[in-house]
């Protein structure tokens, strides 16, 4: 017989968690209370999760997903947790697909962005690739469905000969945090999300730029690279696309603080 899940409904025992949430910084604590307490299965579950959660590491990290685009992506403690904002470079890359289409995601993490294009799109035909372990796991159980093939590597180096030329789509949410600046992180990321998926060098641009070296032979003639960047560091990554052949251009979006350079390979 499976074991009840801890009751939801109010009770001194949800207060105490939502004060010890409160106590260790949670600014959400109701809402992270009522996620944790549905989440748990018996009430040392619950002990475990709210000390882990308590201890910093990230609310979804502690419940195993996190919710990007409408759907539950599993992460696992030490993977980079999806961020809202990238759902603007998934909206853009929406635009740009059609029946069919092949997408390739570079710096894929948990595939977040992978599974939200193939749940969205039409026959996406999808490859993902990441160099951490961690991420690749995570990314082989939300892409499966998607019957994606996920790689374990850098950037393009493991994917097969025969895809060269024939990526409609590329994206890629490579790290864009200036070294000097992961420090100034929060907490949960600079602690429990892996370097690597956070700093991009000197200037934040320095896995952008591998990122743009690599497209023009992954890219079909018409095909598109969008990249997630920082609002400030946009325009570098735009000069970078067009020094390797590739037509840039910028779109904002203030409602979700974001940025996406998209850079098309001219058909000619």
């Amino acid at each position: 017989m499976s074991e009840a899940r801890v009751s939801t409904a109010p009770s001194d025992h949800s207060r105490s968690v939502v004060a010890r949430l409160r106590a260790a910084g949670c600014v959400f604590a109701e809402d992270e209370a009522r996620l944790l307490i549905a989440a748990a299965r018996t009430p040392s579950d619950l002990e475990a999760m709210v000390d882990r959660r308590a201890a910093g590491l990230p609310l979804e990290q502690v419940l195993g997903w996190a919710e990007f685009c409408g759907l539950r992506i599993a992460v696992e403690p030490g993977v980079f947790v999806p961020r809202r904002r990238t759902e603007f470079l998934v909206r853009e890359a929406l635009v740009l697909l059609r029946p069919g289409a092949v997408v390739l995601d570079l710096c894929c993490g948990s595939g977040a962005v992978g599974a939200a294009l193939a749940a969205a799109g039409d026959r996406v035909e999808l490859y993902a690739v990441d160099i951490d372990p961690a991420a690749v796991r995570c990314a082989r159980r939300n892409l499966a469905a998607a019957g994606a093939r996920v790689y374990e590597g850098d950037l393009d180096e493991p994917l097969p000969a025969a895809l060269h030329g024939r990526v409609d789509v590329l994206v890629a949410n490579a790290p864009y945090v200036p070294t000097e600046a992961v420090g100034l992180l929060p907490p949960e990321a600079r602690v429990h999300e892996p370097p690597v998926a956070l700093d991009g060098g000197a200037d934040g641009l320095d896995v952008q730029r591998r990122v743009i070296a690599v497209a023009p032979r992954q890219l079909s003639p018409g095909g598109s690279l969008l990249i997630e960047t920082g609002e400030g560091q946009a325009l570098r990554t735009a000069d970078a696309m067009a020094r390797n052949g590739l037509i840039p251009r910028i779109i904002r979006c203030a409602e979700l603080d974001a940025t996406v350079v998209i850079g098309s390979r001219p058909t000619g």
